[in-house]
C-alpha cells in the first residue's frame, strides 16, 4: 500500500535549508562542502564521539540487512572515508564504487585504503548525489549513510538512486531520524545543541560545522515522510526500521 504523501517538495524552490538557515539553493552544496572540508581528517573520530560508538552498530546492521555477496556491485554515496565500503568488502561483497561530493573526504578514504592495502575491488569518484557520474542500470545496491540530509534536493538524489540501480537492485539509507521517546528526544536535543559544538571545537577545531550537523538532523524528514518520498522516486516495497528508538533509521526500497 502506498503511503499518503504528506510533504510538499517544490521543484521550483530557489532556497534551501542549511541547518536552520535559509540560503540560496545554488549555494547550499558549496556550504556543505565547506563543512566537510573542515572536518574530513577527523570525521570518523567525531562520529565515535558524537554517538558514543553506536554508529558502528548501526552501520553493521546496515551491512547485515544488505547481505553482501560475491558479484554484488555496491555504489556507496557520500561515503568518502570508506567506512561502509570497507565493511561491505569485508562481509563478502564483490566490488564497490565510493562517490562523494567532497574531494577531501575521498582523499581520506583512499589514503585509508592504501594504508590497509585495499587496492582491489574499490573505485573512488568525486560526484554529486543529484547527478551521479555513472550509467543507469549499472549497480546492484545503493547505500547512503549519514549523507542524504546534506543533499540540496533530496528527491532528485532519490530519483538518481533509482536510475543507477539495476532491476532487482536495492536502496538503503542510514540516517539520523526522529526520536520516538519524548524523554530521550529531550536529552538528545540538549546533547546535540550543547555538547556537539563543544566537541567540534575541541576535536575538529570547528564548532560551527557540528552546530550545522545538529541542525541538519532536526531539518531532515521524519521516518514516514522519507518513506513516502522514496516511493514517489519509484521504489517498491519501501520500509524502515528505527535504530536506538529512532535516533537513526534504516530505510529500504527496491527497484523492480
Amino acid at each position: 500500500m502506498k503511503r499518503t504523501e504528506n510533504f510538499s517538495a517544490d521543484p521550483t524552490a530557489r532556497t534551501a535549508q542549511f541547518g536552520f538557515r535559509e540560503v540560496d539553493i545554488d549555494a547550499k552544496s558549496g556550504l556543505v562542502r565547506g563543512v566537510f572540508d573542515s572536518v574530513a581528517g577527523r570525521y570518523d573520530l567525531m562520529n565515535d564521539l558524537m554517538s558514543g560508538g553506536i554508529h558502528r552498530l548501526w552501520k553493521a546492521s546496515l551491512i547485515d540487512q544488505l547481505r553482501p555477496r560475491p558479484g554484488m556491485h555496491l555504489l556507496d554515496v557520500a561515503g568518502g572515508t570508506g567506512d561502509i565500503a570497507f565493511r561491505f568488502l569485508d562481509a563478502g561483497g564483490g566490488a564497490v564504487t565510493v562517490c562523494d561530493i567532497n574531494q577531501s573526504m575521498i582523499d581520506v578514504g583512499r589514503n585509508r585504503a592504501i594504508d590497509q592495502n585495499r587496492l582491489a575491488h574499490i573505485d573512488w569518484l568525486v560526484g554529486d548525489a543529484e547527478a551521479l557520474p555513472i550509467p543507469g542500470n549499472s549497480v546492484d545496491a545503493y547505500t547512503i549513510a549519514f549523507g542524504l540530509r546534506n543533499v540540496t534536493r533530496i528527491d532528485e538524489a532519490l530519483r538518481e538512486a533509482h536510475r543507477v540501480l539495476r532491476p532487482g537492485g536495492r536502496f538503503l539509507c542510514l540516517e539520523f531520524s526522529r526520536v520516538a521517546d519524548p524523554v530521550l528526544a529531550d536529552l538528545y536535543d540538549r546533547f546535540s545543541f550543547s555538547v556537539l559544538p563543544a566537541l567540534g571545537r575541541a576535536v575538529a577545531q570547528d564548532a560551527d560545522a557540528y552546530r550545522y550537523l545538529a541542525e541538519s538532523i532536526r531539518q531532515f524528514p521524519p521516518q514516514e515522510e522519507l518513506a513516502a518520498r522514496i516511493e514517489v522516486a519509484g521504489f517498491e516495497r519501501v520500509s524502515y526500521r528505527n535504530m536506538t528508538r529512532g535516533v537513526a533509521a534504516i530505510h529500504e526500497g527496491w527497484r523492480i
